[in-house]
């Protein structure tokens, strides 16, 4: 199995105000190809350290971040847009689809940035994915007559339909009530069954469980 993300002795300080804020402390950590791993923390703390991972593809303050074997920090801004429209799917607590934007349409987003692919296949990538998260009779809805469940349905397809390297996801299950977030978190293993490479940001232990490995963080640091 390859490393689909490294990061060595990675840290990231900046400025709140007159005060110093470190949010990463030399973390290192892989995710190998085709892992399901939970980052956990208290509450908040998990997803403030992935959204400082994720500005370190952007400016890491030291230490080494590898995305599928591209060293970060040797790439310019315009490489690093490339990098993340193509390699990684994006999901978030808010769902962040565009409101008056139907179902396929916001699945088609990604690949709009993409001039390889026409805009047949755009459609017939955008319509699989649907398929593949069980909302094929959604696809002409637009968020507003969707259920939250479905609305992150329509965000996992989004994520999964540039058939990026890896999935991350942000408090995926933070606006849903407990079955619903259950069912998701079914769907999420589903994906990873058929070979997606997953990382899932959580506070809640019930929802980790869900996962096959968990990264642990409190204070910028790896506790476990």
């Amino acid at each position: 199995m390859s490393d689909i993300i490294q990061i060595q002795q990675l840290r990231r300080t900046f400025q709140v105000g007159s005060e110093e804020v470190h949010a990463l402390k030399g973390i290192s950590f892989t995710i190998q190809t085709g892992e399901f791993v939970s980052i956990m923390g208290t509450s908040g703390s998990g997803k403030s350290t992935l959204l400082n991972i994720l500005g370190c593809l952007d400016r890491p303050t030291s230490g080494e971040y590898c995305l599928d074997g591209i060293a970060v920090s040797q790439r310019t801004r315009d490489e690093l847009s490339h990098l993340r429209n193509r390699k990684i799917g994006f999901i978030f607590q808010s769902y962040n689809l565009l409101p008056r934007t139907t179902a396929l349409e916001n699945v088609e987003l990604p690949l709009l940035y993409n001039p390889a692919v026409s805009s047949r296949e755009r459609k017939e990538r955008a319509v699989r994915a649907l398929e593949e998260v069980g909302l094929q009779n959604r696809m002409t809805h637009t968020p507003n007559q969707l259920s939250g469940g479905q609305q992150q349905r329509v965000a996992i397809a989004r994520a999964i339909v540039n058939d990026p390297v890896i999935v991350l996801a942000d408090e995926a299950t933070g606006n849903l009530d407990t079955n619903t977030s259950y069912e998701i978190m079914h769907l999420f293993q589903k994906l990873n069954r058929e070979g997606k490479t997953i990382a899932f940001v959580t506070h809640e232990p019930d929802i980790a469980a869900f996962t096959a490995r968990t990264i642990r963080l409190r204070d910028g640091m790896i506790v476990e």
